[in-house]
C-alpha cells in the first residue's frame, strides 16, 4: 500500500497528516527548558544545537497540574484532562471512598492518537520509562499483527509479543533491564527508539523519559549535563534516520527547598484538620506514585475534598493568607481554568509557588529517601516546556503552543 495516499487519521477532533516519513514525539521527562540552554552553551548538545538553528525552536506549556500522568496522556491524545480524564498521578475515588494510582486503562475517557494510526492501518511504537504508563499509552493496541509494540524500560526483560508486540525487550537491545532510579532508564528508551527506527520502522512513535534526574539534579550539576550530552547523541542518530521529531517536556523542575537543604512544606491536611476538625476533609496530592524517591510526594498543586456544609470559600479565604500558597481555586474555576474533569478533583484547588510544595500532614510524608535537596514540579511555575522540530515549520507560542501538540506538528513535518 502507497502510505503516502493515506488521508488524514482523526484523533479526538483533530485530523493528523499521514507521514511520509516517521514521526516522532519525545517528552523529555522534566524537562526545565534551562537544562537544554545550559548544555548548550557547553558545547554538550551539538546534535540540538544544529537541529534549533535549522529547525524550529520554541517554548510551550504543559497541562496543569504538570505532573507526569496528565501531560503523557495529553501528548497521547493530543487533548488536556478534561477530554482524557487523567488529571493526575494519583486521585481520590468518591465512590469507592479510596485514594488510588489514576495508572489502570479504566480511568482513560479518550482514545490515544496512537491507538487512532494503529487502527488506520499504520505501525505504531511506544517506550516509556516507567511501567506505570505502559498500559494507559499502548490502550486500543493489538499486537497480533507485527503493527504495535508498547513497553517499558522498567519491565523490559518480561515482554511478550502477546502483550508488548516484543519479546523479551532487553535481550532484543542488547542491554540490561536498567535500574528504576537510574539515567539508564531514560538512556534504554532512547537506545529502542533508534533500533526501532533502524529496524522496526513505524509510522508514528513515542519516545517517554524518566525525571529521575532532574530531580536529582539543577541544570548546572553534572548529573545533568552527563544524561543531556547522552540524549544529544541518541537525538543524532534519530535525525539522521530521516524521522521528523518533536523534543518537548511533560513539565518543568523547580528548586523546592530552604537554604539548609529541607524540604520547603507547607501542610495543607494539618492546616484543615487545625481549621475543621481532624480528618473531616481530604487533601489529595496527585504527584503521588510509587517512586516516591524523587519527590518524596511532594509537589506544588494539590485538591482539597471538603465536609458537606464546610464554609468553602471561608477555607479559601484562610488558604491564600498563606505565603506558601498562591492560587487558591474553587473546582468550578478549576475546571474552566486548567481544563480539568470535575468529577475527579476536589472542591478546592491549591498551586504553591516556585520554591514551595504542598503536602497533607507532615507526619505521612517519608522524606528519608530524599539524598539531595528537593527539586519538583506541579504547578505553574513548572508550565513552561521546550518544544523543538527538527525541520522547519510554522508554530505559534505559548501559551497557544501546548506540549500536547507534540504528535500533531510531527505529523506535519513528516507530511512535507
Amino acid at each position: 500500500m502507497d502510505m503516502t495516499t493515506h488521508t488524514p487519521v482523526t484523533a479526538n477532533g483533530r485530523a493528523y497528516p499521514w507521514p511520509k516519513v516517521p514521526a516522532v514525539a519525545i517528552c523529555l521527562d522534566g524537562c526545565e527548558p534551562a537544562y537544554l540552554d545550559v548544555a548548550i552553551a557547553e558545547g554538550l548538545m551539538p546534535n540540538l544545537k544544529r537541529i534549533r538553528a535549522a529547525g524550529t525552536d520554541r517554548l510551550a506549556h504543559s497541562v496543569i497540574p504538570s505532573f507526569t500522568n496528565p501531560n503523557n496522556l495529553s501528548i497521547a491524545t493530543g487533548r488536556p484532562p478534561a477530554v482524557h480524564g487523567i488529571c493526575g498521578n494519583y486521585l481520590f475515588d468518591p465512590e469507592s471512598g479510596e485514594e488510588v494510582m489514576m495508572n489502570d486503562v479504566r480511568f482513560l475517557r479518550a482514545p490515544t492518537v496512537f491507538q487512532a494510526f494503529y487502527d488506520a492501518g499504520a505501525r505504531v511504537a511506544v517506550v516509556t520509562a516507567k511501567d506505570k504508563l505502559r498500559a494507559l499509552l499502548g490502550a486500543g493496541l493489538k499486537f497480533d499483527e507485527d503493527r504495535a509494540i508498547a513497553f517499558s524500560s522498567e519491565k523490559s526483560g518480561a515482554t511478550t509479543t502477546a502483550e508488548h508486540g516484543i519479546e523479551k525487550a532487553s535481550e532484543w537491545l542488547g542491554m540490561a533491564v536498567p535500574e528504576v532510579y537510574s539515567a539508564a532508564l531514560s538512556e534504554f528508551v532512547f537506545a529502542a527508539g533508534v533500533k526501532l527506527l533502524e529496524e522496526w520502522k513505524p509510522d508514528v512513535m513515542y519516545l517517554s523519559t524518566t525525571d529521575y534526574i532532574q530531580h536529582k539534579f539543577a541544570p548546572e550539576d553534572q548529573g545533568a549535563k552527563s544524561f543531556y550530552a547522552m540524549f544529544d547523541r541518541y537525538l543524532g542518530q534519530l535525525d539522521r534516520l530521516g524521522a521528523a521529531i518533536v523534543v518537548t517536556a511533560d513539565h518543568g523542575m523547580k528548586p523546592k527547598h530552604k537554604a539548609d537543604g529541607t524540604p520547603a512544606v507547607i501542610y495543607a491536611q494539618d492546616l484543615l484538620d487545625e481549621w475543621l476538625g481532624a480528618g473531616v476533609a481530604r487533601v489529595i496530592l496527585p504527584i503521588t506514585d510509587p517512586y516516591v524517591v524523587h519527590h518524596g510526594a511532594l509537589g506544588s498543586f494539590a485538591t482539597a475534598y471538603l465536609p458537606a456544609g464546610a464554609d468553602r470559600a471561608g477555607i479559601m479565604a484562610k488558604l491564600a493568607e498563606r505565603d506558601e500558597i498562591t492560587l487558591v481555586l474553587t473546582r468550578e474555576e478549576a475546571v474552566k481554568r486548567f481544563e480539568l474533569p470535575a468529577d475527579r478533583i476536589g472542591d478546592i484547588v491549591m498551586i504553591s509557588g516556585e520554591n514551595m510544595t504542598i503536602g497533607t500532614s507532615a507526619h505521612r510524608h517519608d522524606l528519608a529517601a530524599l539524598k539531595e535537596p528537593l527539586r519538583s514540579h506541579g504547578g505553574l511555575t513548572e508550565q513552561e516546556v521546550p518544544f523543538i522540530v527538527n525541520r522547519r515549520i510554522d508554530l505559534p507560542d505559548a501559551p497557544v503552543l501546548r506540549n500536547f501538540d507534540a504528535f500533531f506538528y510531527a505529523c506535519t513535518a513528516a507530511a512535507l
